[in-house]
Order: structure tokens, then C-alpha cells, then sequence
């Protein structure tokens, strides 16, 4: 009785190894999601203990790549919504409470949307987290609307780029791909 046990235990481990081989991993993702914080690099200054400010954002998005096609006013078409990214909705997490255009935001996690015209962009937090692209958009679910000043830049971004920058009395959120870089402001 042990011999066929130990045999059918040895199967089994045997069935399991073969079944565990045939696991594909999906490739590469053509837009890789990428993370930002805010202070800059904050997970690398904790291990190394520099840290001087509390950790107070980050944003999870996937990096679209220019790839020689117009964006703005091309894949990104002016005056229609945008998930800001690619693949998942773009998220934002707070960490404390902060403003956005005037308005107390709650620490939390938000999703990221924009409304992109040729002089500035509208950058909407929505409280519906979790989603894919902007199919499931809904407006009932904003938190604030606010504008975001543009400036071109003189070389032009190959991948969507998002960091934040220190500014009096907080944080920009900074938004580069194709030549444009937007700036919205976010306050404690």
C-alpha cells in the first residue's frame, strides 16, 4: 500500500511540473506601467534612510510610446476624454489630504483622466478606481476638474513621462510626452 502511494505521490509531482512548464508568461507589454513619487524616488531614500519629507503621492500609469504617429490632436484627440496613459486607467494616490484647484482632495487612490485642447488640458480625479482605458468613464464619480498650464519643449518625448516637482507650498504633477509638458498643481 505505501509503494503505491509513494507512486501515485511521485505521478502527481511528476503531472504538476509538466503542467507547471506548458505556464506561458505574457510578453513584454508594448506600453510598460511605470510608478512616480512624490518626494522623488521616495521607496529608494526609505531603504537608505534620507528620508527628509513623508511620503505624500504616487502615480501608476503605463508609458505609450510615440513611435513616429502624431499624438496630440492625433491618437489624442483634441476636446475627447483620455485615460491619460495606456492599457489600466491612470492612478493617483494621495497619502495626506491635499488641494487640487482650490479643492480639499482626500488622501486616497483616484483615477487620472484628461480633456487635452492645443492651450491647456483639464485633468479630471475620478473616485473609480480600478478600470481599463476610459470605457467606463463616469462624470457622476469626479472629484475636482482642474486646468493644467502646457508649455512645449524643445526635443520631443518618445514615451508618455509622468514626475512630480517640489513647488511652493507642495508638489507640481508634470506630464511630458510627444513636445508638451503640462503642470498641474497640488497643494497641502
Amino acid at each position: 500500500m505505501r509503494k503505491i502511494i509513494g507512486l501515485l505521490a511521485v505521478f502527481q509531482l511528476f503531472f504538476i511540473c509538466l503542467l507547471a512548464q506548458n505556464t506561458s508568461l505574457p510578453p513584454v507589454d508594448k506600453s510598460p506601467m511605470d510608478m512616480s513619487y512624490y518626494p522623488a524616488n521616495y521607496p529608494v531614500l526609505k531603504i537608505q534612510d534620507k528620508i527628509t519629507e513623508p511620503l505624500a503621492a504616487r502615480v501608476v500609469y503605463s508609458r505609450p510610446q510615440k513611435a513616429g504617429r502624431p499624438i496630440f490632436g492625433g491618437l489624442v484627440k483634441y476636446g475627447e476624454l483620455w485615460r491619460l496613459g495606456a492599457n489600466e486607467a491612470t492612478e493617483i494616490e494621495f497619502f495626506k489630504n491635499v488641494r487640487i484647484a482650490g479643492k480639499k482632495i482626500n488622501k486616497g487612490r483616484y483615477t487620472l483622466y484628461a480633456i487635452v485642447t492645443e492651450k491647456s488640458w483639464t485633468i479630471i480625479l475620478n473616485k473609480d478606481t480600478d478600470t481599463w482605458g476610459s470605457f467606463k468613464y463616469d462624470a457622476k464619480k469626479d472629484v475636482v476638474r482642474a486646468t493644467a498650464s502646457i508649455q512645449k519643449t524643445d526635443t520631443v518625448i518618445e514615451s508618455l513621462s509622468m514626475a512630480f516637482e517640489k513647488s511652493t507650498g507642495g508638489f507640481n504633477l508634470v506630464i511630458g510626452w510627444e513636445t508638451i509638458k503640462a503642470s498641474l498643481p497640488i497643494t497641502f
